[in-house]
Parts: C-alpha cells; structure tokens; sequence
C-alpha cells in the first residue's frame, strides 16, 4: 500500500515538470500529459475513496450475516446490549434486565467481545 501511494506521489510530481519541458509556444497539456493526468486522477480516486468503502462495505455485510443470539453489539446510536433473538432484518437487544428493543440489523456497528457488558 505505501509503494502504491509513493508512485501516485511520484506521478504527481512529474505533472509540473512535463508542464514546463512543454514548448514556450504550446498551448495547453499534450495528449500524452492529459492522459497521464486522467489515469493519476483515478488512481488517487480508487485507492482513497472507492476501495476502502468497498471494503468496510463487505466487512459490515459480513458483520450483519453473523450474528447470532447470546452475541454483545454496539449499535451506531451507541447502545450497547446482547442479541436475544435473531429474525432477517431485525434483530432483539437486551440492553439491561428485562428491557429489550427490537432494532434493524444495519444498526449495528460493531460486535463485542464476550463479557465486556458485564465490564461496562
């Protein structure tokens, strides 16, 4: 990953040097230079933007898929609780004794380790 943002780096930093080794007289980049500065533009699109949303994307589709009854999760409104029953889109979190919501699946953010509620 660090090679790879050390070559976009070095791409971007010939850009200037191809804008001055042009002709006095030019007007604008080559094609070549548009070129080179449209595939640097992606590459700096996908490696920033796209690849690590599609990643968290999967991680959290994952996340969703293996939840189980007795597993402790933290919702995205911070809620913290233990799963007491498990449907397709939603899911039913106890979040003290004798107190359960029932929630979407999406809500959660992230699973929790066994025993941590008991820690809290």
């Amino acid at each position: 990953m660090k090679s790879i943002k050390l070559l976009i780096v070095g791409l971007l930093s010939l850009m200037p040097a191809l804008a001055v080794a042009q002709d006095a007289g030019a007007q604008g980049m080559s094609v070549m230079g548009q070129i080179i500065f449209f595939a640097g533009f992606i590459l700096i699109f996908y490696f920033l933007i796209w690849r690590p949303q599609s990643k968290r994307a999967k991680e959290h589709k994952a996340l969703m898929s293996g939840l189980n009854k007795g597993d402790e999760v933290v919702t995205s409104g911070g809620v913290a609780g233990r799963i007491t029953k498990v449907s397709d889109d939603f899911i039913v979190l106890e979040v003290s004794d004798n107190v359960e919501i029932k929630i979407q699946k999406v809500a959660v953010a992230a699973a929790l380790p066994k025993g941590t509620l008991k820690d809290i």
